[in-house]
């Protein structure tokens, strides 16, 4: 299907990587990180990248405006933000900040009128506060899906021990051993590439000593170790495969953000996700964006975004996506085939390729990374073994038949209340939102269905 130009832009699903940041460090093994904080300059991309979307969604005369979305004060009823709050310590949540400022900018519009007939300004001329919706990766696996997971450990080990890996090693093997000069005492194996390309990175850009001291082609030469590196542990070949981890439970957002838009009942037009750099490399995978464009196999940018359209065409039927990316605050969107299709394709083709392989619950998430202690699968495993205990039966045989279907219902529905006031039920969306996940792929087709 080719990109039709006259196509109406019903709303956008947005995932955004957060700006420049303090150096810190990841475990090659685990990808546990360290503590780190945003710099002024991560804070002015976010702005900038905001202020370009704006001009670009939020502006009735830009030919991608999105119909009907208020270019004025913000409308919560339209707008879902959510930030990862866990692994960079803080990092993604304020990039985010930024982000919403460059979007829904200081305007004098943003005041009230009191009963006396005196007008007050919100602070500091206008100031717009966006609501968005942290997400604790103790409390749900939605954006990061690849922590704590067993599976991926054994993923990543798997790699690492690959003859593919060992041919890389023996490769590199001399750029490597130059490096110790630069690193600060930092390891310099192979399966440490992350780590040394974000310190270069890190310094070359906060540091004029070292900018200037490193060789001209090093920090080039690193990230090319680096992507290839990050690459491998975060994708997968099988789209449903633990590699691709980082996007399966990040696709649940995406769908609930396309059926919401979808739902003309329904006034959300933009859907914003705040992440770090893992999920973009399994969404870019799982989608064959990178299958078909290699250099996209790697770390994005800072403030990198993939702006996912959802586009009604101008001859009617289905509504289509539309892949845009652009790498970083100083770039613009590019469209990309995906798919293994050309041009924008169909919602329910989207759908029928993500909604199967799509990480819902957090009780799937223990299954798929064999966890039974973490991020609530100790609750869950609790519950599991309290109700297959008490639905075992504790009287006569001739008894038990009479009682045993009723003690299994009764079990049941105590697990789901346990686990719902939990909040392990699901592994998206945190409080006003949360109950939508347990059946997002029905309730998806059930929404195209009437679309159609």
């Amino acid at each position: 299907m080719s990109q039709d130009t006259n196509s109406q832009l019903l709303g956008v699903v947005l995932l955004v990587r957060h700006g420049d940041r303090q150096g810190f460090y990841q475990n090659p093994q685990t990808y546990t990180a360290t503590a780190t904080q945003i710099t002024p300059l991560g804070s002015q991309q976010e702005f900038l990248l905001g202020d370009y979307l704006r001009s670009l969604y939020l502006n009735q005369s830009s030919p991608s405006y999105i119909d009907g979305i208020s270019t004025g004060l913000f409308n919560q009823s339209q707008v879902y933000i959510q930030a990862d709050l866990g692994g960079e310590d803080g990092v993604i949540y304020d990039s985010c900040v930024s982000l919403t400022q460059g979007l829904w900018p200081v305007t004098p519009s943003n005041n009230i009128t009191l009963a006396n007939g005196t007008t007050i300004t919100a602070p500091l001329g206008g100031y717009q506060y966006i609501p968005i919706e942290s997400v604790d990766p103790n409390l749900s696996v939605s954006l990061e899906g690849f922590t704590d997971c067993n599976t991926f450990t054994t993923h990543t080990t798997a790699f690492y021990d690959s003859s593919n890996f060992q041919e890389m090693a023996v490769q590199s093997a001399s750029f490597l051993d130059s490096l110790p000069p630069y690193l600060n005492g930092r390891s310099v194996q192979l399966q440490n590439m992350w780590n040394i390309f974000d310190f270069m990175n890190m310094n070359d850009i906060h540091n004029a000593t070292f900018a200037q001291a490193l060789p001209p082609t090093y920090l080039a030469q690193a990230q090319d170790l680096a992507n290839w590196h990050e690459y491998n542990v975060f994708s997968d070949r099988a789209i449903g495969g633990i590699g691709n981890i980082a996007g399966l439970t990040l696709l649940p957002s995406i769908l609930n953000g396309f059926a919401d838009i979808a739902n003309s009942t329904n006034p959300l037009k933009l859907s914003i996700t705040a992440i770090a750099y893992k999920p973009f490399l399994s969404l870019f995978n799982m989608t064959g964006v990178t299958s078909a464009n290699p250099s996209l196999a790697g770390i994005v940018n800072y403030a990198a975004t993939v702006a996912l359209e959802l586009r009604q065409s101008s001859a009617g039927g289905e509504p289509v996506i539309r892949f845009n990316f652009k790498n970083g605050s100083d770039a613009t969107f590019v469209t990309y085939n995906f798919l293994n299709r050309t041009g924008d394709v169909p919602l329910s083709a989207f759908i029928d390729a993500m909604a199967p392989v799509a990480v819902n619950t957090t009780a799937a998430w223990c299954d798929i990374c064999a966890n039974t202690q973490d991020r609530g699968c100790a609750a869950l495993a609790l519950a599991t073994d309290q109700g297959e205990a008490a639905a075992r039966p504790k009287i006569s045989p001739a008894g038990a038949g009479v009682l045993g279907a009723g003690v299994t219902l009764v079990v049941v529905a105590l697990m789901a209340v346990t686990l719902g006031f939990l909040g392990l039920l699901t592994v998206g969306r945190l409080g006003r939102r949360r109950s939508r996940h347990a059946g997002v792929v029905c309730d998806l087709y059930m929404r195209l269905l009437r679309l159609i």
